[in-house]
């Protein structure tokens, strides 16, 4: 694998950041060209379904493994991070005790407005609110973003007064207090995977990032990034 190659990435956004300096890496390091692109996890699927190559996806563990059992990802996956859910509110606002899970669900039975993604965590939390028997009171009340859209900017904006979303898409965001990661009992964590595309050009090129992007040298940037190496 002499010559530099142009590889494409498709990511979900809440690895967003951190394959942004992984890939700043890899290109320096390779000479290879990674041009990458973030977009709501939902989306990025459904771009791969419908016939969009990208020589390397990167998605929750199991939305790579669906693409990989219909054939649009070759097997096996290789597994990035694991990234919990924080909670976040505006900046200057009230912040609730969220040190146990009882605690959690005090705060959110009082909260005007939730805010959760359309991604695996959103999923997640709509079935512990179930379980709380808040589903009910709570349907009026939730603020789901388009995807793409940060939970941690309508938190921002005054619209979410409860915002829950990995903490790797919380914690640059200007204008909300991050408060903290969900308690032990309840955290929600989302493993990140990626695979090589079926139909990649330059297999061998995505296959080098691919082992880069799960290499023990990239432990320290997810962790910077709030999230634990895989």
């Amino acid at each position: 694998m002499t010559a530099s190659v142009t590889l494409s990435m498709i990511s979900s956004m809440a690895t967003r950041a951190l394959l942004a300096d992984l890939v700043a890496r890899f290109e320096r390091d390779t000479g290879h060209r990674v041009d990458s692109v973030a977009v709501g996890g939902v989306d990025a699927a459904k771009r791969v379904r419908a016939g969009e190559v990208f020589d390397v996806v990167a998605l929750a563990s199991n939305a790579i493994d669906g693409l990989i059992a219909d054939g649009h990802l070759a097997a096996p996956r290789v597994d990035l991070v694991h990234s919990g859910v924080a909670v976040a509110v505006r900046e200057g606002a009230p912040q609730p005790d969220l040190s146990s899970e009882a605690a959690v669900r005090a705060a959110v039975a009082a909260a005007r407005t939730i805010g959760y993604s359309t991604g695996p965590s959103g999923v997640q939390l709509a079935k512990l609110f179930e379980r709380w028997g808040l589903a009910e009171s709570l349907q009026s009340r939730i603020v789901t973003p388009p995807p793409g859209v940060p939970v941690g900017s309508l938190v921002a904006s005054g619209e979410v007064e409860l915002g829950f979303q990995q903490l790797s898409e919380l914690m640059s965001l200007p204008g909300i207090t991050v408060l903290g990661a969900l308690p032990a009992e309840i955290q929600i964590v989302t493993t990140f995977s990626a695979a090589v595309s079926a139909r990649s050009a330059q297999p061998e090129a995505a296959q080098a990032l691919l082992a880069f992007l799960a290499s023990p040298d990239t432990a320290a940037d997810k962790r910077r990034h709030g999230m634990d190496p895989a």
